[in-house]
């Protein structure tokens, strides 16, 4: 049941990852769409404000997901010194991530409230 919960949380996690980056394209393009046509603004709005909010749904789901992955970490299998390699570079990955997700947010933000 543990090996079926890790991979169920793990394609949860990277499922909602992908929505996120989804939504952040989508933002884009309907940005660029309304920018062209300012008769749409005002119905394009609505539409920017709900896909930020999905996406914000994602980042959470990303986060709990992950909150369960770090529950079903399965360790030492590849050795004590792979397995402290493959912390770090965990670690340094997640960072990044982090990093990369808070300038997605920021810039949805910025394209939808402006």
């Amino acid at each position: 049941m543990k090996k079926i919960l890790t991979i169920f949380i793990g394609f949860l996690h990277d499922l909602a990852a992908g929505c996120w980056a989804a939504t952040l394209l989508a933002v884009y393009y309907v940005e660029r769409v309304s920018l062209k046509n300012p008769a749409l603004r005002p119905e394009l709005a609505g539409l920017k404000k709900d896909l930020f909010y999905i996406g914000i749904l994602c980042i959470c789901m990303v986060l709990l997901s992950g909150t369960g992955r770090a529950f079903t970490y399965v360790g030492n299998v590849d050795g004590e010194n792979a397995e402290k390699l493959k912390r770090r570079m965990l670690i340094i990955k997640h960072i990044l991530l982090f990093l990369v997700f808070g300038v997605g947010i920021y810039w949805q933000y910025k394209m939808v409230y402006g």
